[in-house]
């Protein structure tokens, strides 16, 4: 694989030991077997390796009966390892909220407008509530065998987010609904009746994160992995996670929508080979109508795997990653429009040293994105990167602040300090003006910080790839406190912590490798009832 592959390849470490790769062979049939959705839609889509995983499951049955001293023993979970005096403390506290009126739920914030990644296009993460300090663990969902690799949007009282597992066949996802408050399950989803062919199809894996409508009815998301091919732009209803529409696309989409009114733009990635050359399709963005789920617009750009932002005049501004090196500037009105208006779809495009993958942030009429060498799981053997800041409407740029490794995560802005997350390790606070560096801090020792930090008021919020999130003093970048968001009884042995957390109503929400998707607070939740 190339050293500057764009984002998540599907298999990771493959071959690091043979024991482990068989035992994990063997659980990914046994899980598609006894998964009776992905079983059947692989037979739709792939008939050969269907008759693999029946084949290979006739031959772990034949193992266990041969040789039933070779069979793995089931995981257990242990009452020994329960504290019921802390389970106990917890439900007298929950009655004491209750009895005072204080749900412990989030605060309601007024907010309008879509809800993208990262709650907005200044990539903060943050709806401008409490940003609290000496965080408890609330509540987690787990979806069994799935990763929460995309980062949450938290509308309305309600968290919504969506999920991946890793097969040697193929990456599943879902897309799920909880309440922010006690984290109840009102809907998940995995998949959907396709309405061309009547059948049941399961949904790709998700790196992609949800975007909401300014309405709340519809959230958008793209389907797909690095390596993955034929995805879709999937629309869902917010209160049922029924699909609404889907449009194909022969790429993945990895980034994270964009939505202006009844418009949504992604983009869509190429598929690399061993030599980091495009296999087929170098990617495209493209615009659909989100209320009928039209197809609007499609224009060439090289592997355009960033998350865009649309600004108040519908400017798209979108990165382009692997064999592209640029930040675009594209329209997004209708290609009638365009041309009755005599203008062209491309405003502007300018060069940026390295791939440009992270997702761009827009803070006033300055454009600002992350770029490096390296990617989501390989570090270059030559790390370096750059955080660059352009004029939106010339696409001049501003300045440019050299880093020692790949900005892939949203850089969080606020107008005085851009904080972005750096693969070496580093969480950096650069001035908005001039890009210089104000401070340099480390999260958890050299582990990278691949997802992008919450900027919350004089508190930032940041999650290393080893499963940390710590609290930080946003004057000088002092670590307050850490919390590990892995499960402690099954750490995460990929390092695929790259959820990036969202402060909404006082709580954190954020998503991790084995831990699924967590929520934290402040000891005492704030009052005034959910969102």
């Amino acid at each position: 694989m190339s050293n500057t592959l764009g984002v998540v390849p599907i298999f990771v470490n493959v071959g690091a030991a043979v024991f482990p790769a068989v035992i994990a062979a063997i659980g990914s049939v046994l899980g598609v077997m006894f998964r009776p959705r992905e079983l059947v839609g692989l037979c739709i889509r792939r008939p050969l390796a269907a008759l693999g995983v029946l084949a290979g499951g006739v031959g772990v049955v034949a193992m266990i009966v041969l040789f039933p001293e070779s069979a793995p023993a089931p995981s257990r979970v242990s009452a020994d390892h329960i504290d019921w005096n802390q389970v106990a403390l917890r439900v007298i506290e929950h009655n004491k909220q209750v009895a005072r009126g204080d749900s412990g739920g989030p605060i309601k914030v007024a907010t309008s407008g879509a809800f993208i990644f990262r709650q907005g296009p200044a990539r903060c993460g943050y709806d401008g509530g409490p940003a609290p300090k000496k965080l408890d663990a609330r509540w987690s969902h787990r979806p069994p065998d799935a990763m929460c690799l995309s980062s949450p949007a938290v509308v309305d009282g309600r968290v919504f987010s969506a999920t991946v597992t890793l097969d040697p066949i193929a990456s599943y996802g879902s897309v799920f609904c909880l309440d922010a408050a006690a984290g109840k399950k009102r809907w998940s989803t995995d998949g959907y009746i396709d309405p061309d062919s009547g059948q049941e199809e399961v949904f790709r894996g998700f790196f992609s994160s949800p975007a909401i409508t300014a309405d709340r009815k519809y959230l958008v998301i793209g389907q797909g992995l690095h390596d993955d091919a034929d995805c879709s732009l999937i629309c869902l209803r917010t209160d049922t996670g029924k699909l609404h529409w889907r449009v194909k696309t022969p790429l993945h989409i990895e980034g994270s929508p964009a939505i202006q009114g009844d418009i949504a733009v992604a983009g869509a990635g190429a598929i690399e080979g061993p030599d980091g050359r495009a296999i087929g399709d170098t990617g495209f963005v493209f615009a659909v109508r989100i209320s009928d789920g039209k197809q609007l617009w499609r224009h060439p750009v090289k592997d355009p795997e960033s998350s865009p932002v649309i600004a108040g005049d519908g400017i798209c501004y979108i990165g382009s990653g692997v064999n592209g090196c640029e930040l675009l500037a594209l329209r997004t009105a209708p290609e009638a429009e365009l041309k009755a208006a005599g203008l062209k779809r491309e405003l502007w495009r300018a060069k940026t040293p390295y791939p440009a993958t992270g997702a761009v942030t827009l803070v006033g009429d300055i454009v600002v994105i992350g770029c490096g060498r390296g990617n989501y799981v390989q570090a270059d053997p030559n790390p370096i990167g750059a955080v660059i800041a352009f004029d939106r409407k010339s696409g001049k740029e501003i300045w440019r602040s050299p880093l020692p490794d790949a900005v892939l995560g949203a850089v969080a802005g606020d107008g005085e300090k851009l904080i972005c997350p750096v693969r070496n390790g580093q969480v950096v606070a650069l001035n908005h003006a001039d890009g210089e560096v104000l401070w340099r801090s480390r999260v958890n020792d050299k582990s990278p910080i691949l997802a992008g930090p919450s900027l919350a008021g004089d508190m930032i919020y940041a999650v290393s790839r080893d499963g940390y999130l710590a609290v930080m003093n946003a004057a000088d970048g002092t670590v307050i406190e850490k919390h590990y968001v892995d499960d402690r009884s099954n750490p995460g042995e990929m390092g695929l912590s790259v959820s990036s957390p969202i402060v909404a109503g006082g709580w954190i929400y954020v998503g991790s490798e084995t831990g699924g998707l967590r929520s934290f607070s402040a000891p005492a939740a704030p009052a005034g009832g959910g969102q």
